[in-house]
Parts: C-alpha cells; sequence; structure tokens
C-alpha cells in the first residue's frame, strides 16, 4: 500500500509503526457553525482511508478533535448574548448529525480543546524548560528559529518567510523575539472564556491543541496525521515544530492532505455568496450523494462542486443501489437455494473487480478508480443474473457488493425506516404473544425490529425503544 507523503512529496510503501495497527490524528472543524462542504471533504476522504485500513485488517485508532475554543466561537457567542460553551455544545451536536448522514464512522476519540488545557500547559512548559518557547507579558511565544527543521512539511524557507510574506506575521509582533514566532498561550481579554495557567490566565493558541491531543490519546509518534491541504501551512507546520521539540522523536511518519474544493469553478466564500453549508445540501440531497461525488475524484485533486456534478453522483450512486436492490428482490423470489457449478465459477470470476478495486485503494487510496471497479462489478452482477439464479449466487454476489461499497462508507443495503407508529403496533403484538406464552412469535418481533435498527428493553415500567 501506498501514500503520497507531503513531507516528502513521493509515493512512499505505507509501514506502520506498530505491526497491525494505524495510529491516525486528523483535524477536526471549529465549531461556530454548520460545517461547509469544504469542511466535508476531509471527513468522508480520510473516513475512507480508515475503513480500507479496516478492510485490510488493521487495528485503526483514529482520533479527530473539535476546536471549541476560538475567536470565531466567542465572536457568536457575544453576538448571540450567550456563553462560547453554548455555541459550541450546540454545533457539536449539529456537526454528528451531519457526520452521520455522510455515514462517518465515530472517532475512537474526538476530543475537545477545551478538556485538555492542563495537557496544553503541560506541553508549553516543556518547551519553555526545553528553550523553544519564552514568555512576554502574559503571552508565551514558540522560537521558531531555534527548531532547525522549521519549514520541513511546507517546504518554507524562515528567511523567504520573514522578507517575503509579511501577512504570516502574528499579531503581538512587538513583543516577539522574531516576527515570525507563533502564539503558544495568550492572556484573555474582556468576557473571553479563560484557564489559569503560570504565565497568565488566558487561553491556548490553536496549534498546540492539536500536538497535545494527538499526544494524549495515540502517543508521542502516530502513523498518519491529516487533513486539508490549506492546513499544512502555518497549522501543521508549527504542530511538528511543537511536538518534536517537546517529544524529542519524530510526530508522523506519513502526512496526508486533500485538496481544495471549489464551488462552481470558484473558491467557495461567503462574499461571492457560493457557501454551502452541509445541512443545505442535505435539503436537496441524500448525503449519500455527496459522500459519492467527493470520491469520485482523487482526494489529491482538486474538485468542484456544482449542480450538474451532484445529478451525476446521483445517477451513478443510483446505479449501485438499483443493482443491489435487484438482487434482493430475485433473492426472494428465487427457485434453487445451492449454487450451480457454473455460477460458481461465473462466481471466481468477481477477483478480477477486487483485485481493481484494492489495487486502485492501495495506490494511495484512488477512490475514482475504485468506484470505477465497483461499476465493472455491478455491470458483471446485471449480465449474469436472472430469474433462473441460485439464491447462493445472489446472495454471494449481494454481499461482496455490500462489501466493497461499505470500503467507501457507500450504504447500498439501504433498510426501509419503520414508522414510530408501526414500532409501538409491533411492541403490543409482541406484549400479547408473551401474555399467551407464544415466545416464538415475541422473540420473532424482537428479531424484525433489530433488523430495521430498533432496539428494545424491558423495564418494570414497560418497553422502552430506541433507534440504534
Amino acid at each position: 500500500m501506498k501514500i503520497f507523503n507531503t513531507m516528502t512529496k513521493k509515493k512512499e510503501e505505507f509501514i506502520p509503526l506498530e505491526e497491525g495497527k494505524v495510529k491516525m490524528y486528523v483535524c477536526g472543524p471549529t465549531v461556530y457553525n454548520f460545517i461547509h462542504i469544504g469542511n466535508a471533504r476531509p471527513m468522508i476522504v480520510f473516513d475512507t482511508v480508515r475503513r480500507y485500513f479496516e478492510y485490510k485488517g488493521y487495528d485503526v485508532n483514529y482520533v479527530s478533535n473539535f476546536t471549541d475554543v476560538d475567536d470565531k466561537i466567542i465572536k457568536k457567542a457575544i453576538e448571540e448574548g450567550v456563553t462560547a460553551d453554548e455555541i459550541s455544545k450546540r454545533y457539536i451536536a449539529e456537526c454528528k448529525k451531519d457526520m452521520d448522514g455522510m455515514n462517518i464512522k465515530p472517532a475512537t476519540k474526538n476530543p475537545l480543546a477545551t478538556e485538555e488545557i492542563c495537557g496544553m500547559v503541560d506541553m508549553i512548559q516543556t518547551l519553555i524548560d526545553k528553550g523553544f518557547a519564552y514568555e512576554k507579558n502574559g503571552t508565551v511565544y514558540y522560537s521558531t528559529r531555534k527548531f532547525k527543521d522549521y519549514g520541513k512539511l511546507s517546504h518554507k524557507n524562515l528567511d523567504d518567510l520573514r522578507s517575503g510574506e509579511r501577512s504570516l506575521l502574528v499579531s503581538g509582533e512587538d513583543e516577539k523575539e522574531d516576527p515570525l514566532d507563533f502564539v503558544l498561550w495568550k492572556p484573555k481579554k474582556e468576557g473571553e472564556p479563560a484557564w489559569e495557567s503560570p504565565w497568565s490566565e488566558g487561553r491556548p493558541g490553536w496549534h498546540i491543541e492539536c500536538s497535545e491531543m494527538s499526544k494524549k490519546y495515540l502517543g508521542e509518534q502516530i502513523d498518519i496525521h491529516a487533513g486539508g491541504e490549506d492546513l499544512v501551512f502555518p497549522h501543521h507546520e508549527n504542530e511538528i515544530a511543537q511536538s518534536e521539540a517537546a517529544n524529542g522523536k519524530e510526530f508522523a511518519k506519513y502526512w496526508m492532505h486533500n485538496a481544495f474544493l471549489n464551488i462552481d469553478n470558484r473558491k467557495m466564500s461567503k462574499s461571492l455568496g457560493n457557501f454551502r453549508t452541509v445541512r443545505e445540501i442535505s435539503e436537496q440531497y441524500d448525503l449519500q450523494v455527496l459522500r459519492f461525488f467527493m470520491l469520485s475524484a482523487h482526494y489529491r485533486s482538486p474538485l468542484n462542486f456544482s449542480a450538474d456534478l451532484m445529478e451525476a453522483s446521483k445517477n451513478g450512486l443510483e446505479r449501485i443501489v438499483n443493482a443491489a436492490d435487484n438482487l434482493k428482490f430475485l433473492m426472494g423470489n428465487a427457485k434453487a437455494e445451492a449454487i450451480t457449478d457454473a455460477e460458481a465459477e461465473n462466481f471466481a470470476k468477481t477477483e478480477e473487480f477486487v483485485a481493481g478495486f484494492e489495487k486502485a485503494m492501495d495506490d494511495d487510496f484512488n477512490t475514482a478508480d475504485a468506484v470505477a471497479a465497483i461499476f465493472d462489478l455491478v455491470k458483471y452482477i446485471n449480465t449474469t443474473t436472472d430469474a433462473e439464479s441460485s439464491k447462493e449466487y445472489l446472495q454471494k454476489l449481494f454481499d461482496l457488493l455490500v462489501k466493497l461499497t461499505g470500503v467507501l462508507g457507500l450504504i447500498v443495503d439501504k433498510k426501509e425506516e419503520i414508522l414510530d407508529e408501526d414500532i409501538e403496533k409491533l411492541i403490543e403484538e409482541r406484549q400479547a404473544a408473551r401474555k399467551a406464552k407464544d415466545f416464538a412469535r415475541a422473540d420473532a418481533i424482537r428479531d424484525e425490529l433489530l433488523e430495521k435498527g430498533i432496539i428494545l428493553k424491558d423495564t418494570r415500567e414497560g418497553v422502552q425503544w430506541k433507534r440504534a
């Protein structure tokens, strides 16, 4: 399996730090509003990377944070006259709804910056003790010149940055020893959330948050650090400087970055009026269509979002779902159970589609070619099945299609949504069956509900249920 490493600018064979395990950190969103489709791309891309590692048998520890203390969150809180905590909690909940709609697997851990302040304070103190950071009037700065490898990820030279990129310089320049030094800790302003530290009552800088959370939940060294290409500099560059100076070892072996997303061939921005949230997209399309669209291009290629491309994605996904539905229909009416010799021979030929799928994914997670392999499988399914096919052959094809699309996080085996009133009716019927000591029927109803994602819990007060 080869991964394009932003650090070396080339594809490298993936060799995990620990055999059979992958430690992966993905920078998550700053939660001050609904997530936009630019946020959605890394979520979908790196969730798919995780799923493929799991398909290959790896145990993946997948950590993705929420930045829940930030200038934008504080600004929104002031506008609404509520606390920053209220804003961040609201939009974390909304973000999780959108992630669920896009079929993003829950992370092993979603750390919140505000819950990890103590660790950040400790790491900043370590950097001061080691001579990589200094304090001025309650603000702590990282001394970029002290870290000799600064710029190795973004391939930027410190002297060039200093002379040519004034926009990169942070406020408080007068106090800094060097204009490119960045903030690790800043004193609070009136009305802002703040925490105690040895230097001032205040809050951490953005970059230190990910360094600490990655270390706490994955260890000092990780296999993969990922995010959008807009994070390469300064965020990921600064994370490397902090983590490697504090821990004295290489931070991440592989750096993965997805390319930008444009809207109708223009950069997405509020000023252009082309800013689209995932929630808005969900009002027009099933979010599975958005996921399919995101995976229709290689993650390192710029992607253009448009109505025409979303329609094409909708049609493409429908082709796959229709093939699955057709297999289910044929299975329900199949006359023969056991697979025939000719069918077994046909099924053996599906290995070439699996090989094509894996070859694409092994080559730096080329989801575009992996989708093409699935379309080849769909065509093969449609041409080798009919009303005479055995149930076993149909089932094997169905299971294979579900397995491969599942690696991409695409749901082709749609469970029909059951209405609340129908759930209640079945629960009443189950209760009546239990009273009549017809336990077989009662168990069958429980199993039927479970199949539809409904979990029953028998309590003294009666039967409680919830959707899985």
